[in-house]
């Protein structure tokens, strides 16, 4: 009997959601021998029992071309075609609402829901001229939140990133504004004023406290290991031989 495998050796080649099944697999297991047979299964669209039949050395290659391959820091693609829409990338995030801010920061907390910040970082483009384009005012869809789990991996990664850094910087902006602000309030702030200006101030450093719990949440996120594929070790030997681009079984 012969099975043919497609081997991923981009991130672009593997979708979101098989991403997603492997690391939820991962965190409910300490097992790293069922943890590597799970990942080629996973990533290579076989079944358990065929991946037995893979030969040690051939497992063990296999490990370390899929280690590469998660090591890749892909950049941003601003556009992309799933299904039969074409999907653009917020065009300008300094006009981002709060809404989607919310939104993509609350589910790029877990991989589970990492579809659903694709969503709004993503949508369907409405109208392009050469590099310009706008793309659909922003609405919570279950329909396009479950297509973002064929994205391309390497699409999800780098919008995250992306987003990560121009989210500090503005944030950081806003921070530094605020903090301006507060400071002139401070020194101008008269005895017949002083109640008034009180309030505001309390209102401005809320806003300060905020803005800094915001940063703090992201600098977290910015340091978690997106891509939690590691080398394991094995021990246990396999009968079959795999050859670069397919397994033959005999």
């Amino acid at each position: 009997m012969k099975i043919d495998i497609t081997i991923p050796t981009d991130l672009s080649e593997i979708p979101l959601t098989r991403y997603q099944t492997f690391i939820e697999m991962q965190e409910k297991s300490n097992d790293e021998e069922f943890i590597a047979q799970k990942m080629i299964q996973i990533f290579c669209g076989i079944e358990l029992k065929e991946v037995m039949n893979i030969q040690l050395k051939d497992l063990n290659e296999l490990i370390v071309h899929f280690t590469k391959v998660f090591k890749q820091k892909p950049k941003l693609r601003r556009h992309f075609k799933l299904g039969e829409h074409t999907f653009g990338f917020i065009p300008n995030l300094e006009h981002i609402s709060f809404g989607e801010y919310v939104d993509i920061e609350h589910n790029l907390q877990d991989w589970k829901t990492y579809h659903k910040a694709m969503a709004v970082m993503f949508r369907p483009i409405k109208e392009k001229y050469k590099d310009k384009y706008s793309i659909v005012d922003y609405e919570p869809n279950e329909d396009m939140q479950e297509l973002m789990k064929f994205a391309p991996l390497d699409i999800a990664i780098a919008a995250s990133v992306f987003f990560y850094d121009i989210a500090k910087e503005l944030l950081n902006a806003t921070l530094n504004y605020l903090q301006k602000e507060m400071k002139t309030m401070t020194n101008s702030m008269s005895s017949t004023k002083e109640f008034n200006l009180a309030k505001n101030g309390n209102g401005t450093q809320a806003s300060i406290n905020a803005l800094k719990e915001m940063s703090q949440e992201l600098m977290q996120l910015q340091n978690l290991n997106y891509l939690n594929v590691l080398p394991i070790s094995h021990s246990r030997k396999r009968k079959t031989k795999l050859k670069p681009e397919s397994l033959t079984e005999k």
